[in-house]
């Protein structure tokens, strides 16, 4: 009988160590697939910033977003990961209440030195969850991408992109995407599909850089009216903006906590960054109901394709920070309330005297905005965190969460630019913009001879 009881032991431990191992080979799995699919998004700002520039500026487009991409990697990697896990409960170096946080313990999980933070046979997760996180990174400077199109210097931009992905966005993650973040734990802070940390933060950045860059040449009248500039490829911006969309879905993948990760509080079912339980069935719901009510309101607003498919993006980052709570045909109406609203905030953007080329504040920036309040105003009440006699959304801490991406995105935004607009590297010179920058900055032509209508086919 003993020896029956400790085969049926040595059985259910061999058992519950193959589940295990599954778990976490599946939890990789998961987030592994998340950045090929994020990289996506990169392909469709690509298309959808060059299609938005005229011909003479669409290789100088996409080669700031390529540049961009490749310098965030390093220096997220040395500064970046460390921030997030230093810096959640504020500017001091201190530990939160689920001790995953603070100088120590940064230090032991992200420093450069540290064993995490290479190959290493007993960790096979840490670098594909740094690697999600530095396309979330990347996401935000190509979201700053193409409201500065067709007059920014590349060394400006190479800054900006760096200062916003690899310091700026991602101590916004630390504060209200962490589950040791302050926003969380002392405002009931939700913002599951990074409306407000990512969005918000990108949005906002952007907005601050474009008031120190000014408009391109020829877009305001001298009365303050603004002119029409149409990119050389309303096609390859609406293939751009269908890849984006393609591409969020690996976004969103890497805001969940799959079963068998090591960040895990539950073993049995899907969960947020903040440990409360979601399920990807839900998830998909309210995108694809959140995507359909956001191209139908931009559809019967503008009946611009432009629009349109800026819409589909816009609708999913409305219902974005609510998405795991959502009824869905909540996120239908949520998605669909932002994207009629989108054009008019573009509009008085524009009359404003900003000049804003794909509309990157009033997509990301603004509808950032609506989807944090949004969770305020019908999604109150639910537990920030996992666990008992936690704090529950509201309206204020939604509110306060805000304000605090609305200022974290605009200040430095607004500084850096500054700085570089007075040290003479934020804006190319006039004969530049004028005579294109491909032709000015870059050694290769975007199309062949025979395509520009000056030349030819004998010449």
């Amino acid at each position: 009988m003993e020896q029956d009881l400790a085969t049926l032991a040595a059985t259910v431990a061999e058992l519950q160590e193959k589940a295990a191992s599954n778990g976490t080979i599946f939890s990789e799995t998961f987030y592994y697939l998340t950045i090929p699919l994020m990289v996506l998004i990169h392909a469709g700002f690509l298309a959808y910033e060059m299609g938005a520039s005229r011909s003479k500026n669409a290789l100088a487009s996409g080669i700031k977003n390529i540049l961009a991409f490749a310098m965030i990697v390093p220096f997220f990697y040395y500064v970046g990961w460390w921030i997030y896990w230093a810096f959640p409960t504020g500017l001091t170096l201190t530990q939160g209440a689920m001790e995953i946080s603070g100088l120590a313990y940064a230090n032991e999980v992200a420093s450069p030195t540290s064993p995490y933070m290479g190959p290493n046979l007993d960790d096979r997760a840490t670098g594909v969850f740094w690697g999600a996180f530095v396309l979330f990174a990347a996401t935000t400077a190509s979201i700053m991408s193409g409201g500065v199109i067709e007059r920014i210097k590349l060394t400006g931009f190479i800054v900006l992109a760096v200062v916003l992905g690899a310091f700026v966005w991602i101590l916004a993650a630390a504060w209200g995407w962490h589950a040791d973040g302050w926003l969380v734990t002392k405002f009931g802070y939700h913002d599951f599909g990074a409306a407000g940390v990512v969005h918000m933060i990108a949005g906002f950045f952007t907005l601050g850089v474009l008031i120190n860059l000014g408009p391109r040449i020829g877009k305001f009248n001298p009365d303050g009216t603004a002119n029409q500039i149409s990119g050389h490829s309303m096609p390859m911006t609406l293939i751009g903006l269908m890849l984006i969309i393609a591409g969020f879905w690996g976004f969103l993948m890497g805001c969940v906590i799959v079963p068998g990760e090591a960040w895990s509080w539950s073993n049995t079912i899907e969960g947020t960054i903040y440990g409360t339980p979601m399920t990807i069935s839900g998830m998909t719901f309210n995108t694809l109901m959140g995507f359909a009510g956001g191209i139908i309101g931009a559809w019967m607003v503008t009946r611009d394709p432009f629009w349109m498919m800026s819409g589909a993006l816009g609708g999913i980052i409305s219902c974005a920070a609510g998405l795991d709570l959502w009824y869905p045909p909540m996120a239908f109406a949520i998605g669909f309330i932002g994207a009629c609203a989108m054009p008019f905030v573009a509009s008085f953007v524009e009359k404003m005297g900003v000049d804003d080329a794909v509309g990157a504040f009033s997509v990301h920036g603004f509808l950032g905005l609506w989807g944090l309040i949004a969770v305020g105003i019908a999604a109150q009440g639910y537990p920030a965190l996992y666990g008992e006699d936690v704090i529950e959304t509201s309206f204020m801490g939604q509110l306060v969460g805000a304000i605090v991406m609305a200022a974290l995105g605009f200040i430095p935004g607004y500084a850096v630019s500054l700085l570089l607009k007075v040290t003479g590297q934020l804006r190319v010179p006039v004969e530049a913009e004028i005579l294109g920058l491909d032709k000015a900055k870059v050694p290769a032509s975007a199309y062949p001879e025979a395509l520009h209508p000056s030349v030819s086919p004998a010449e």
